[in-house]
Parts: C-alpha cells; sequence; structure tokens
C-alpha cells in the first residue's frame, strides 16, 4: 500500500463493514483501465472449478503426491443450505492429475472450505451436516474405509488424535461466510460470554470432545474494558502446535448492536497444564501459521504498527517484526522453513494481487506472483463473502505453493514452483 492507502486503510481497518465499501469504490475508480497481465516466477499449473480454502493447513500429502481440493456445484453465490461441495484429492505427479472424489459436504464457505485436512498418511477428514447436525467424516483412502465424529473439526493435532473446534453456528452468526449455514447447538449466541461454549477439545479414537476454555473464562483473561465485556465473544482459527503442546487460537468479539467493529487477540493454551498466553497486540490479528520450531508468524498490530510479527516462543512474549515496511499489508502466511514464508496480500487498486516470499533473517522480499481478482469475485457487505484470496499453502519439502485463484476467470487450484 502506498502512503495515502495506508492512512485511509488505518482508519477504517477495524470495521470490516466500512473498510470493504471504501475498498469497492475505491478500486471501482480503477475499472476504466485495462486489466494488467499476470506474471509468475514460474509456470502455474491449475484447474478451474475447484479450491482448498484457508492457509493454515496444507492440501499436499507428506510425499506431495496427492493434493486435496473441493469441486464446486453451484455458481457464483454464497452457499445455502443443502448445497453440496464435493471433496476428493487430485493424483499429484509433476502436475494436476485426475481427481479422485471420496464424499459430498453440506458443511462449508469460499473461505475455509470444509476443513479438509491430512488426519493421517492414508486419511482425510472434513466437516459435513446430517440435518441440523454437524459432524465430520473420515475417509481412509487406502481401504476405502469411512467413519464420522458427531462434532465438527477446526484443526488437527500432529499426532492425529486430536481435533480442535467450536461452534461454527456462532461464528457464522458473528462473522457471516466464516461458519456454515447449519448452526449447532453450542452456538448459544444470546449470551455474550457463555460458560457452555467456546475451545473445544476433541479426541478422534473416543469420538469425545470437552470444553477447554469457556468464552466466560477468556473474558476474564487479561484487562477486557466493561465495553469489550458487554461484545458477544467468539473462537476462531485454532491450530496445534508442531509439538503438539499448545493449541493457538484467535478470540473475537464484537457488539452487534451497534457496531461490526471487531476486536481480536491472539493466544495460545498449554494442553497440559490448561495455562493460557495472550500475545502482546494492540486489538488486531488477522492471519497466523506455525512453522516447524514452535514458532508464529502472524500479521499483527504491535504499538501502533501493523506488520508481520514472529513470535519467537508458544507464550508469545518474545517477538520481532518482520519485513516492515516493505510489507504493510495484510496477508496469509505458510512457511517454507523454519527461517522463510511465502504471504499473499488482498487485491491492489488495479484488483492484482501478490505473492511473495519473504526471508526471516535477511528480510528480503521476493515478488513470486502478481495475479488478477476480477470484480465479480469481490465480496459485497454484509455478507456475501464469495471473494477469492490466494490463501498459499505449501509441501513439506519446501519447494511447491498451491493457491487459490480467479486470475483465468473461474475460481481454480493452483500449483506453482518456488
Amino acid at each position: 500500500m502506498n502512503k495515502i492507502e495506508k492512512i485511509v486503510y488505518d482508519l477504517v481497518k477495524s470495521n470490516p463493514r466500512v473498510k470493504q465499501n471504501i475498498r469497492n469504490l475505491y478500486q471501482s475508480f480503477f475499472d476504466i483501465l485495462p486489466n494488467k497481465k499476470n506474471f509468475s516466477i514460474n509456470k502455474i499449473d491449475l484447474k478451474e472449478g475447484y479450491f482448498y480454502g484457508f492457509h493454515d493447513v496444507t492440501p499436499f500429502s507428506e510425499d506431495s503426491s496427492k493434493l486435496l481440493a473441493n469441486k464446486i456445484t453451484i455458481p457464483l453465490r454464497m452457499p445455502e443450505r443443502g448445497d453440496v461441495l464435493e471433496v476428493g484429492y487430485f493424483n499429484f505427479d509433476n502436475g494436476i492429475k485426475d481427481f479422485i472424489k471420496i464424499g459430498e459436504t453440506l458443511a462449508w464457505n469460499y473461505h475455509k472450505g470444509c476443513r479438509l485436512q491430512w488426519l493421517k498418511k492414508n486419511c482425510i477428514i472434513y466437516n459435513h451436516a446430517e440435518g441440523d447436525n454437524l459432524i465430520s467424516c473420515i475417509h481412509n483412502i487406502e481401504d476405502n474405509s469411512k467413519k464420522s465424529l458427531p462434532f465438527p473439526i477446526d484443526s488437527v493435532s500432529p499426532c492425529g488424535q486430536y481435533i480442535s473446534t467450536f461452534s461454527y453456528g456462532r461464528l457464522e452468526k458473528l462473522m457471516p461466510g466464516y461458519g456454515y449455514r447449519v448452526y449447532d447447538d453450542i452456538s448459544l449466541i444470546k449470551e455474550k460470554t457463555s460458560k457452555n461454549t467456546g475451545l473445544f477439545l476433541g479426541d478422534v479414537n473416543k469420538k469425545t470432545k470437552e470444553l477447554i476454555l469457556s468464552l466466560q473464562d477468556l473474558a476474564k483473561i487479561g484487562d477486557l474494558s466493561s465495553e469489550d465485556l458487554n461484545c458477544h465473544h467468539y473462537v476462531t482459527h485454532s491450530l496445534f502446535s508442531p509439538d503438539g503442546k499448545y493449541i493457538s487460537f484467535l478470540h473475537r468479539w464484537v457488539d452487534i448492536t451497534y457496531t461490526t467493529r471487531r476486536h481480536t487477540r491472539l493466544l495460545t493454551i498449554n494442553l497440559e497444564s490448561r495455562e493460557c498466553f495472550v500475545a502482546p497486540t494492540n486489538d488486531m490479528v488477522s492471519h497466523y501459521v506455525w512453522n516447524k520450531q514452535n514458532q508464529i508468524i502472524a500479521y499483527s498490530r504491535v504499538g501502533n504498527i501493523d506488520s508481520h510479527v514472529l513470535f519467537e516462543e508458544p507464550t508469545l512474549q518474545k517477538y520481532r517484526r518482520i519485513a516492515y515496511p516493505k510489507l504493510n499489508s495484510d496477508g496469509h502466511q505458510s512457511f517454507i522453513s523454519n527461517d522463510s514464508f511465502i504471504t499473499d496480500t488482498y487485491p491492489d487498486k488495479n484488483r492484482m494481487a501478490n505473492l511473495y516470499k519473504v526471508d526471516c533473517n535477511t528480510e528480503n522480499v521476493t515478488l513470486l506472483a502478481k495475479l488478477n481478482s476480477y470484480k465479480k469475485f469481490q465480496s459485497l457487505p454484509p455478507d456475501r463473502h464469495w471473494c477469492c484470496d490466494l490463501h498459499p499453502r505449501m509441501n513439506s519439502k519446501g519447494d511447491l505453493a498451491c493457491f487459490d485463484s480467479v486470475h483465468t476467470g473461474n475460481r481454480a487450484i493452483c500449483v506453482m514452483k518456488i
């Protein structure tokens, strides 16, 4: 972002609806100009009509021979109750090959899909709905066996035994477009800080879940104001640490009776001691991921500066800013190695989304791709969130990036060597 864009962004960034309206109006002035040419450092292999979703888990199998994907079955509109999303994977051998369908889901959105991810080497897990109940399905691709859990998932522990979860019904009410059009019985949306919902830990083997941190407990952590406590609180964006000892998550709250202004903080919880740690951020955290050294890179506000911040241990108290002001706009990160990551940007005034490689030690920033994001995919407030962020994800070797893009004019899942 240039200086003027950054000033305006800083004024409206805490109010998602106002921010979207101003962004859409600003970009419309540049619509009369010809589309910019797409750029990428290497050839992009893609399949139109497919996407994966969020950036925090990888669609690649451990050996990169398979690539998880969702197949869209509806036109460009918000998914409604009963709309089907096909679930499966591509065989991958120096390119995206044939699609193997393993099932269908009725619990999905454009940003996070159905939380499709690898549970173990040959097992895939994803969210689904049976009537009014949210569940998760497990598919073994080796013997085609299937089973289900009586609750949805958000993320999977490294050992594959545990999952993190929360109320997708509450999430959909308070952050439309990120939950599902099926409302669960733990949303308790009439309560602002309930003692009966929050962050849950599920056991895949026992098919049980327990509430490990309630919204009421969360509201007591730190120095929240009476105004904060009078908001509706919720949990989202949870991830296990690579050693499986912590769960990180975003704690958010919003006053739905007055404004869409959203407040966010990043926390971790030690699963053995149940001790919580709060990142020293100032009211804003958007996206984050772990590296294999139990460090977190998060786009967040520390002091009065929004930037990518590397939290160097799970207690979140030791940190350093990365590549600022070279990178001064929000993005979705994925680690290439412990010392480097890729991140995207939201579309700029010319509707071009950028993909960068960032070195945490040298703070060098390298442009990997610059791709069109056409206007028809622009989300419209308050709840038509059908945009396509790049959401880059890396394979385990660190040489292949997978991302979603609309630079061809259609939503597509893409793979590029970096």
